[in-house]
């Protein structure tokens, strides 16, 4: 396995603004690049950590979900589902899935699961669901809801159609009370500046990245029922607290 350190990586982007360690000269260069033009991009990734807490809470406590694949994992950090998971059921299964080297050399920190529960990770891609299911059916029942966790995963997906087809393959697979999580990047909270760091991100030889309007994003939820609120900015997907500022990844739930 060849971790390539001369191109930035999206996943150590997003574990620099997050205040992790696991990025390189290049990944810092390129989120400094980003944040040079969008001051407040931290806020965003730090925002949708802090939406993932909310849902799998709410899935949990209140849905009664007790497996969840996590798809697009990223590199670990806090509050990583199965730990959110697990210290409200801590017989939740969870399965991670990514293919990043870097994510893969760093999979252990995702599987250090309850006795109760289980974590596993699997080497794949978005673009081959069927084999994703199949592999985590190893670890979850699908004949029992699941909740299928998208964050910020589909904004390097760049064909539209490829993007709706790999969720409907996966939402197809889940069993009827099933959830669809998902955040998408978008251009409606900074405009032009967020589509330019974007392009550059991408010239630079990173994961290539592009923004979806909010309709755009709610259309990907097609085969769900959107909970309350929406499609909306994930600092203001029922908020703890009043006045959350908007960020640059809108999210939602969907019902299966």
């Amino acid at each position: 396995m060849e971790i390539d350190i001369s191109t930035p990586q999206s996943a150590r982007i997003w574990n620099y603004w997050l205040g992790g360690k696991d990025h390189y000269a290049v990944d810092r260069e390129a989120g400094d690049a980003v944040i040079a033009q969008i001051p407040d991009i931290p806020e965003g990734a730090r925002a949708e950590r802090a939406f993932l807490v909310r849902v799998v809470r709410h899935l949990v406590e209140e849905e009664g979900l007790r497996q969840f694949l996590d798809v697009g994992t990223g590199l670990p950090t806090a509050n990583n589902t199965h730990e959110v998971a697990q210290r409200l059921a801590p017989e939740s299964r969870v399965v991670y899935v990514d293919n990043d080297p870097i994510v893969l050399a760093h999979a252990r920190a995702l599987l250090t699961s309850t006795p109760e529960g289980k974590t596993d990770y699997l080497d794949s891609d978005l673009r081959r669901p069927e084999e994703i299911v199949e592999a985590a059916r190893e670890t979850l029942d699908f004949d029992q809801p699941i909740g299928l966790m998208l964050l910020g995963v589909l904004n390097h997906v760049m064909d539209d159609d490829e993007a709706r087809s790999a969720v409907r393959a996966l939402v197809d697979a889940l069993a009827p009370g099933s959830f669809l999580v998902l955040t998408h990047s978008t251009a409606e909270v900074h405009g032009e500046p967020m589509l330019r760091a974007m392009r550059e991100t991408t010239e630079r030889g990173g994961t290539p990245i592009r923004a979806r309007t909010a309709a755009e994003i709610e259309g990907l939820f097609a085969g769900t029922t959107l909970q309350e609120p929406g499609v909306v900015t994930c600092s203001q997907w029922r908020p703890e607290r009043e006045g959350e500022k908007p960020v640059y990844l809108f999210g939602g739930v969907g019902r299966v």
